[in-house]
């Protein structure tokens, strides 16, 4: 039996051409890139020419790319360094009630130092309303945070417009863009942030590296102490394979982004009318059309996601039922939630997320197994008997 991997929102197989681009650099350029002698100095070279790369892709300056070890990292220390640099200012920050723990989890632990949180609200589709952000700023606020996009619902928030009115506010804008570096196109100006997280495991690249843009004169402490690594904002010796891997998976993923990203809303689309069409009681969650091209967040009442994922699973399909980050845990997702869904029917989501390696043929044995799962379970299901 073929296996089926459709959770590539929470991470994606390492590419033949990235790894082809790292090897060279875990045996033969192995220098570390504080060394002044030829060895470091080409393993330096290489990470530059990345940098370079990336920050063209943004439209950003090669000094604003700053190297980290991945996407948590990144939020981290843009939310805390913020918070450090700028308590002169104010201790107010800004996020909502859909980003990743990376977020959620530091702004806690950033209240609990202190620091007065503001967690806005979203809709039924997961959009945070800019007019609520702008309520929201006081003469005290010092940072927005706003996800690009969210990776358990898809739903791609209106960013450039949030923004916009930080800028005019004076308050610094961080996005997560983890879920969108490599997939949607990514203009730094044109979305207003001043500091922007993304990672290499999101698009066939390595894990454990990531990155932090940094806008030119944003106040920030270095997250990490020790060497005079990228310009002393960042201590620690390079990851330098993960660096190029990173490079390199984002050329070739921004190289086809225009035609993945059709391709995979068409498998996207499909996904979604056969799975709402064939089974009863079922339920897109996030925006139907503004959300990322590779997924479908779906809820199907009365039976429990975690039941539906096994059963795929001993199919050889595999998903998710939300960020693989919390999968362990039994409470509901706190996207479905903040988006209204009742808790059973939160219990029941699957997240399926669509990528590179993914095929039609795929989607259609997900439409044409899952139902029957859905069936079979809902047969032995003490709620879908209760039902009016």
């Amino acid at each position: 039996m073929d296996k089926i991997y459709l959770d590539h929102a929470a991470t994606t197989p390492v590419g033949t051409e990235v790894i082809n681009a790292m090897l060279p650099f875990m045996s033969q350029v192995y220098g570390n890139t504080s060394s002044l002698h030829s060895f470091g100095q080409e393993a330096k070279t290489a990470v530059e020419r990345t940098r370079d790369q990336i920050a063209a892709h943004i439209n950003a300056r090669p000094e604003e790319i700053v190297f980290t070890g991945g996407g948590t990292e990144s939020n981290n220390w843009a939310i805390k360094g913020v918070a450090l640099a700028r308590k002169d200012k104010g201790n107010h920050i800004i996020t909502s009630t859909i980003e990743h723990h990376a977020v959620l989890e530091v702004c806690g632990f950033m209240e609990r130092q202190g620091l007065d949180i503001t967690y806005l609200p979203v809709d039924e589709f997961g959009f945070v309303d800019p007019g609520d952000v702008k309520k929201a700023i006081t003469d005290r606020t010092i940072l927005i945070s706003v996800m690009h996009a969210n990776n358990e619902i898809g739903t791609i928030e209106p960013i450039a417009e949030i923004g916009a009115i930080a800028k005019n506010h004076g308050v610094y804008f961080h996005t997560d863009a983890v879920q969108t570096f490599g997939h949607c196109p990514i203009d730094v100006e044109k979305l207003n942030v001043d500091l922007l997280s993304a990672c290499a495991h999101k698009l066939c690249g390595p894990k454990g590296a990531g990155l932090l843009y940094i806008r030119k004169g944003t106040r920030i402490e270095p997250f990490l102490h020790g060497g005079d690594q990228e310009r002393r904002l960042r201590a620690s010796t390079l990851n330098v394979p993960g660096i190029i891997g990173m490079g390199k998976a984002a050329e070739i993923a921004l190289a086809e982004i225009g035609s993945e990203s059709l391709r995979l809303t068409a498998l996207r689309d499909r996904l979604i009318e056969g799975l709402l069409s064939s089974i009863e009681d079922s339920r897109l969650n996030g925006h139907p059309a503004r959300r990322l091209a590779g997924n479908a967040n779906i809820s199907i009442a009365y039976i429990e996601g975690e039941a539906m994922l096994l059963s795929l699973d001993m199919q050889g399909i595999a998903a998710s039922t939300g960020s693989a980050c919390t999968s362990a845990s039994m409470e509901p997702s706190h996207v479905l939630s903040a988006i209204g869904l009742p808790h059973e029917l939160a219990h029941g989501s699957l997240r399926f997320s669509m990528g590179r390696s993914t095929t039609h043929q795929e989607i259609e044995r997900v439409i044409d197994v899952l139902p029957s799962i859905v069936n079979k379970l809902r047969s032995v299901s003490p709620q879908y008997r209760r039902r009016a």
